[in-house]
C-alpha cells in the first residue's frame, strides 16, 4: 500500500481477541467500559463471558426498551431491572418481549415500582427457564384479590420453569397472604434466600381461639408465623438467608422461627424489629450459631447484653449492624472487642450508636490476648465521643486491612485524625469524614502546627496512649480554637512547602473511589487543589463548602477523570467559569448536584449537555439563575437523564423532583 507521496505504508496488524481481552483483565469495569468505545475489536473483547457475570440492565418500560430487549438476545445471559410497569399494552408487549428473547437466557428479573397484572405475569414466568433470582418487592397489584396462582394449571407451568429459584423478594406486600404464599413458594423448592421485610405478617397470640394468629387454617388476609414455620420447615436444606426487617416479630416468634430442627441460617436481617430484646438475640445466638451475616439494626430495645452474646456465641460472622442501637454502651463495646479479634469479621457498623467512643475497643485489641483485627469496614458515623485518640490507635491497628471507613458527623475529629489516616490506612477505598468541621486545610495537607499532644482530659488516664509517630509529622495537636474563629489560612510559602515534604497528606490515600468531605466547613481552595488527586475516584462529595471557587472544580475534573458522582451544592464560589472548564474532562460523569450555587446559569446546561453525555441525574433545585425551558432542552439531549431536580429553580417553587422517561 502507497500513500500519496508514493512511499510504502507499512498498516499495523490487529490484536488477536485474545490478547485484547486479557488487556482488559487488568482494568475495572468502568475503564474496560471506556475501553470498549476505542474500536469494534475492543468492543468485542469487552463482550467476553468472563466479564458479564453479575451484569444486570436497568431501564424503564417505554417503547424503546423493546429494541434494547432484542439486542440483550444475543448475550448468554443477563439480569434484568424494567421500571414503571402497568397494565397496558406497552407493558404487556416488553414482557412479552422479553419472555421470547431471553426465556432461557434471564438469571434475574426485577420489577421495582410496577403495577401488572396476573395475566401479564402469568404469560411471562413459564418462560423464563433459567431464572435464579425474582424481585416482586413492593408489587401490590398481584396480590391484592389474593388469587394469584389459584389455578392448578398455572402452577404447574410456574412450578416447571422456577424449580430453580435460589432467591425469592416478596418485600413490602401489604396483602400477602398466606394462601397466596403457599402457592408462590410451593412453586420453588429450592429458595436459597427469601425477603418478606416490610410485609404484614401475623406474630401475635389470637385470644379467640387461645394460639398463634394462622395456626388452625390459613389465612386470606394475612400471612402467619405458621405458614413462614412451615415453609422454612420444608426447606431448611436448601435456606441459608431470610430477611424479615421491618417486621412485627416478637421475642417469641423469633425463638420460633431460631429452633426449626436442622435449619442453618447463614444470614438473618432483623432491622427496624422494635419488639425484639436482648433475650430474643440470645436466643437466636444459642440456636443459630453458624450466623455469618447479621443485621439488628434499629431494634432500639436492645443493649450491651446483645452484644456480648454475639461475641461469645457467633464466632463464624463476618458483617455485623448495629447501627442506631441507641443503648449499647462502652461495655458493650468491650465485649465486641473480642469479636474484633475473630479473623471472619470484615464488616462493622456502629453508626448511630451515640455512646461509643472507640476507648474500650481499643483496649480490647490491644491487650495482651488480643489477635490482629482483620475488619474491611467500619462505620462509626454519628459516635459523637468518638475523638483523635480512638481515630489514631484504630488506624494504626486497623491499618493492613481497613478498605472502607466512615466517620461522618463525629464532630470532635479533627487534622490528627486525617493525619493519622492518611499514615496508616492506605488501603482505603472509601473514606467519608462529611459533617467533621474541625478538619482544615492543614488536615489534608499533613501540615499540623507543632504543638505537643496530651490525651484529652476526658478520657484521663484511662485512654490508650500512642507513642509512635506518623511519617515526618510526629505526634502533635493543633491548640484548641474558639468555635467562631477561623483557622489560619495557608499561604503560598505553605504550599510550597508541602510540596518539598514527605508529609502525611491525603494524597498518599491513592487507591481511593469515594471521599466524602461535605460540610467541613473550614476547607479552601488550598487544600482541595492540592490533594484531591485520586484517578480512580468515583464518588466525590464537596458541598457546602462556602469557600471553594472554580479553581477546586476545575483541578477535580483535571486529576479525578474517572468521576461518575460529583456534589458541590451549596457552593456559593462555584460558577458557569468553573463548569466550562470541568466538563470537557468529566466525560464518565453520571451525577450532578448543583443545588443552591446561584452562580449557574443555563450556559452551564448547554455545556454539560455537549460535555457530559452519560448524565443520569441533575439537581439544579434553587439555582435562581437557570430556567425550565433550558432544563427540558437538556433531556432532549441527553438520553440517559432519568432524575432532575429543579424545586424552587428561578426563585419560585416551579417543580419538585422529576424521573425523566422516554
Amino acid at each position: 500500500m502507497e500513500d500519496s507521496d508514493g512511499e510504502d505504508v507499512v498498516e499495523t496488524p490487529e490484536l488477536p481477541v485474545e490478547i485484547i481481552v486479557y488487556i482488559l483483565s487488568f482494568l475495572h469495569a468502568s475503564d474496560r467500559k471506556e475501553a470498549s468505545l476505542v474500536c469494534r475489536s475492543w468492543y468485542d473483547a469487552s463482550q467476553d463471558p468472563r466479564f458479564q457475570k453479575n451484569v444486570t440492565f436497568c431501564f424503564p418500560a417505554s417503547a424503546s426498551s423493546l429494541e434494547l430487549v432484542r439486542c440483550l438476545g444475543n448475550k448468554s445471559r443477563c439480569s434484568l431491572i424494567i421500571k414503571q410497569l402497568d397494565g397496558f399494552s406497552m407493558s404487556r408487549s416488553l414482557l412479552l418481549e422479553v419472555g421470547l428473547c431471553l426465556g432461557s437466557k434471564l438469571e434475574s428479573l426485577a420489577l421495582p415500582g410496577s403495577s401488572i397484572t396476573e395475566a401479564s405475569l402469568l404469560a411471562l414466568l413459564p418462560r423464563l427457564t433459567s431464572l435464579r433470582r425474582l424481585d416482586l418487592t413492593g408489587l401490590d397489584s398481584l396480590f391484592m384479590s389474593g388469587a394469584f396462582l389459584s389455578r392448578e394449571e398455572h402452577r404447574q407451568q410456574v412450578r416447571s420453569a422456577l424449580s430453580g429459584l435460589e432467591e425469592l423478594d416478596l418485600s413490602d406486600l401489604r396483602y400477602l397472604s398466606d394462601l397466596t404464599f403457599n402457592r408462590l413458594t410451593g412453586c420453588t423448592p429450592c429458595l436459597r434466600r427469601l425477603s418478606l421485610a416490610g410485609c404484614h405478617i401475623a406474630f401475635e397470640f389470637d385470644p379467640y381461639r387461645g394460639c398463634p394468629v394462622g395456626a388452625v387454617e390459613d389465612s386470606s388476609a394475612l400471612l402467619s408465623l405458621r405458614n413462614l414455620r412451615r415453609l422454612l420447615t420444608q426447606q431448611k436444606s436448601t435456606l441459608v438467608a431470610l430477611d424479615l426487617s421491618r417486621t412485627s416479630i416478637t421475642p417469641e416468634s423469633l425463638r420460633t422461627i431460631a429452633q426449626v430442627p436442622n435449619l442453618v441460617l447463614e444470614e438473618l436481617c432483623l432491622h427496624g424489629c422494635k419488639e425484639l430484646t436482648d433475650y430474643s438475640v440470645e436466643v437466636l445466638v444459642k440456636h443459630q450459631p453458624n450466623l455469618q451475616r447479621l443485621d439488628i439494626s434499629a431494634c432500639t430495645e436492645l443493649t450491651s447484653r446483645s452484644v456480648e452474646a454475639i461475641a461469645c456465641g457467633l464466632r463464624s460472622l463476618t458483617h455485623l449492624s448495629l447501627f442506631r442501637d441507641w443503648r449499647i454502651t462502652e461495655k458493650g463495646a468491650q465485649s465486641l472487642a473480642d469479636l474484633l479479634s475473630v479473623p471472619s469479621l470484615t464488616s462493622l457498623n456502629l453508626s448511630e450508636c451515640l455512646h461509643i467512643s472507640g476507648t474500650e475497643m481499643v483496649k480490647g485489641l490491644t491487650g495482651s490476648s488480643a489477635t490482629t483485627a482483620q475488619l474491611e469496614r467500619l462505620n462509626l458515623k454519628s459516635c459523637t465521643y468518638i475523638r483523635d485518640l480512638a481515630v489514631f490507635s484504630l488506624a494504626q491497628l486497623l491499618g493492613d486491612t481497613l478498605c472502607e471507613l466512615d466517620l461522618t458527623s463525629c464532630v470532635n475529629v479533627t487534622d490528627l485524625s486525617v493525619c493519622a489516616i492518611a499514615t496508616c490506612l492506605q488501603r482505603l477505598v472509601v473514606l467519608r469524614l462529611g459533617w467533621c468541621k474541625e478538619i482544615t486545610d492543614w488536615g489534608l495537607l499533613g501540615m499540623v502546627e507543632t504543638t505537643k499532644c496530651e490525651p484529652d482530659e476526658e478520657m484521663g488516664d484511662k485512654g490508650p496512649r500512642f507513642t509512635r509517630t506518623f511519617g515526618n509529622m510526629g505526634f502533635f495537636k493543633p491548640p484548641r480554637l474558639p468555635f467562631e474563629e477561623r483557622p489560619k489560612l495557608v499561604t503560598q510559602n505553605d504550599l510550597e512547602l508541602f510540596r518539598k515534604q514527605a508529609g502525611a497528606s491525603l494524597l498518599a490515600l491513592s487507591r481511593l473511589r469515594e471521599l466524602d468531605l461535605s460540610a467541613c466547613s473550614k476547607l479552601t481552595d488550598s487544600s482541595i487543589t492540592q490533594v484531591v488527586r485520586f484517578q480512580d475516584l468515583q464518588c466525590l462529595s464537596l458541598s457546602l463548602l462556602p469557600d471553594i471557587t472554580d479553581a477546586s472544580l476545575t483541578s477535580i475534573a483535571r486529576h479525578c477523570r474517572s468521576l461518575t458522582s460529583l456534589a458541590v451544592s451549596h457552593c456559593p464560589g462555584i460558577s458557569d467559569r468553573g463548569v466550562a472548564q470541568a466538563a470537557p474532562c468529566l466525560h464518565r460523569l453520571q451525577h450532578l448536584y448543583l443545588s443552591c450555587c446561584n452562580n449557574i446559569t443555563d450556559r452551564s446546561l448547554f455545556l454539560l449537555a455537549r460535555h457530559c453525555k452519560r448524565l443520569k441525574t441533575l439537581d439544579v433545585s434553587r439555582c435562581n439563575n437557570v430556567s425550565v425551558t433550558t432544563v427540558d432542552v437538556l433531556q432532549s439531549q441527553l438520553p440517559f437523564l432519568e432524575n432532575v431536580h429543579y424545586k424552587f429553580m428561578g426563585g419560585a417553587d416551579l417543580s419538585h423532583s422529576y424521573a425523566l422517561t422516554d
